[in-house]
């Protein structure tokens, strides 16, 4: 099984790359994602966490979901605020803010197209996983206030991250 990424991790930082194609390579990389994501006890996973820089999340908000190369089509002006955390960002959990509801066009691991309205908890699963597609992390979208002072753990994780590699 492959490790998430940490903080730190360059791959966390890139724009991924849209799937060309759903083949066998995909399908396993989409069981593995779903397997790393129950074992860590999370609700949504993006490749790139685990080192694969390709559009690709999973999520599981009480239905298990697959969303290949998602493009949020639609965000409320409507802001709600939410504690967050995330797998490549260990024990650090923080208020972030984000749309109540969104509209996500994805093709699913059969690749058939959807388009499917999130609200409230579920959207912000969504949200935080997209970000992870385009290398920004929760912690990026909290107040700089709050990062100075959770700065010490931050470097921490990064330094486990360099170890990591």
């Amino acid at each position: 099984m492959r490790k998430i990424r940490l903080l730190g991790d360059p791959v966390l930082r890139k724009k991924a790359k849209e799937v060309s194609q759903i083949d066998e390579y995909v399908l396993n990389l989409v069981k593995e994602m779903f397997e790393v994501m129950y074992a860590n006890d999370g609700i949504g996973l993006a490749a790139p966490q685990l080192g694969v820089s390709l559009r690709i999340i999973v999520m599981d908000d009480g239905k298990p979901r697959v969303m290949i190369n998602p493009q949020i089509v639609y965000k409320s002006e409507e802001k709600i605020v939410g504690e967050e955390g995330c797998l490549s960002v260990p024990e650090i959990f923080e208020n972030v803010e984000r749309s109540k509801e969104v509209i996500v066009k994805y093709r699913d691991e059969n690749n058939v197209e959807r388009e499917e309205k999130f609200v409230d908890y579920s959207a912000r699963i969504v949200q935080h996983e997209y970000d992870h597609l385009d290398g920004i992390l929760f912690v990026d979208l909290i107040p700089a206030e709050r990062r100075a002072a959770i700065r010490e753990k931050l470097l921490d994780i990064v330094k486990r991250s360099v170890h990591q590699r």
